[in-house]
């Protein structure tokens, strides 16, 4: 669908805001601008709410979010892109473009140490001390992967280069490398006994990634190509080669509100995030890992049942690597994600009744997210 001239109007008041530079103010954004590009495939009454989805993507630019990819699939399927590739050019947002998936990075690393787990190589009993010998102090208690699997390992939050978006832009292009992320967790001591209680952090990945590398010899990136990527088809997934702070192929920009202006954030060192939050992805890909998953095509039966078991502590809402939600009374497993400029969800009802993959430029990313999940994943499971 040809843009506009009033969602033209929007990117050139866009693109006027940066014109100074990053940091330049962005005006006021009109209320309602038809999405870029959409293309609905779903007439039967069982099928997602086309007419809902479409209206999540309408008016995009807009203050929330610059762009937005949506795949809805199951029993009927809906595609949608709107926004724009870039706020200073106005063109078009790319459908297939390429995004930091943030900690959708978690259901990839999963899928790893339960395959391990499948071929004899890693006991979800065993410990971290018993994998990672000297990682953790003595005032740990025996940590066991299973804990680490379902953020009950009672290790803090580790280093970081900002708490917030703000925070961390100064630093954006430093190195923080995931054995100084978790020393830095382990000198603060644990937080409360293994498996006593369940507090979602990237820290636990951080170690599994660790674990995996131990285990294996090898890198953790190419123990996921080999492993998940390759075999489920997903040929635009990648992690940054070191320090690379750069979205290799095509990609929609970042942005993020700093101080009151709308700031190009798509270039960032991520080393960090390692096997938590690392991933650049495409939603076709992201769907074809859901799916993947799901079917038992990636993690076979028995260790599969790890992704969808909460544990046993008060007020528990995620398996391994992925987090049961209620949406209308359906019950849905997914995983979301975010980094400056990126927030990405996987989701799905068990039986792949219905799917979603969206990925938003949003402009608040690493807010708490409701925003975008009712805005955009809502829809995708309203009926």
């Amino acid at each position: 669908m040809r843009r506009t001239a009033r969602s033209a109007l929007v990117a050139a008041g866009l693109v006027a805001a940066l014109a100074a530079g990053p940091l330049a103010a962005v005006p006021a954004f009109a209320a309602s601008v038809p999405p870029a590009s959409t293309a609905p495939r779903a007439s039967a009454a069982e099928g997602p709410d086309a007419e809902a989805l479409a209206a999540a993507l309408s008016g995009l630019p807009d203050h929330d979010a610059t762009a937005a990819l949506l795949r809805v699939g199951g029993d009927g399927t809906w595609r949608g892109t709107a926004g724009v590739r870039d706020v200073r050019t106005g063109a078009p947002a790319l459908e297939n473009a390429r995004f930091r998936a943030g900690s959708v990075t978690k259901v990839v690393t999963a899928s790893i140490v339960l395959q391990l787990a499948a071929e004899g190589r890693v006991d979800l009993d065993g410990t971290v001390q018993h994998y990672l010998p000297g990682l953790l102090t003595g005032d740990f208690a025996p940590v066991t992967v299973r804990q680490l699997l379902n953020y009950t390992s009672g290790l803090r939050p580790g280093a970081s280069l900002g708490d917030t978006v703000e925070d961390g832009y100064a630093h954006r292009f430093e190195t923080l490398t995931p054995r100084e992320v978790v020393a830095a967790a382990v000198a603060q001591g644990p937080a409360y006994p293994p498996g006593t209680r369940q507090t979602y952090g990237n820290i636990h990945y951080t170690v599994l990634g660790m674990l995996i590398e131990k285990v294996t010899g090898d890198s953790y990136a190419h123990q996921a190509r080999v492993r998940v990527f390759r075999p489920l088809g997903m040929r635009h997934s990648s992690f940054p080669a070191g320090a690379d702070p750069r979205v290799h192929g095509p990609h929609n920009r970042g942005y993020d509100w700093i101080d009151g202006r709308l700031v190009d954030v798509t270039d960032w060192n991520m080393t960090d995030r390692f096997a938590a939050g690392d991933l650049i992805s495409t939603t076709a890909d992201l769907e074809r890992l859901l799916v993947g998953v799901f079917r038992g095509r990636v993690v076979p039966e028995p260790q599969l049942r790890e992704m969808f078991t909460l544990p046993d502590v008060p007020g528990a809402r995620y398996g391994a690597a992925l987090e049961r939600f209620e949406v209308d009374g359906k019950v849905i497993w997914g995983k979301t994600g975010s980094r400056p400029g990126y927030a990405t969800a996987i989701a799905a009802t068990s039986d792949l009744s219905r799917t979603l993959v969206y990925s938003v430029n949003s402009a608040d990313a690493k807010g708490d997210g409701l925003g975008v999940a009712q805005r955009f994943a809502f829809p995708a499971f309203n009926r």
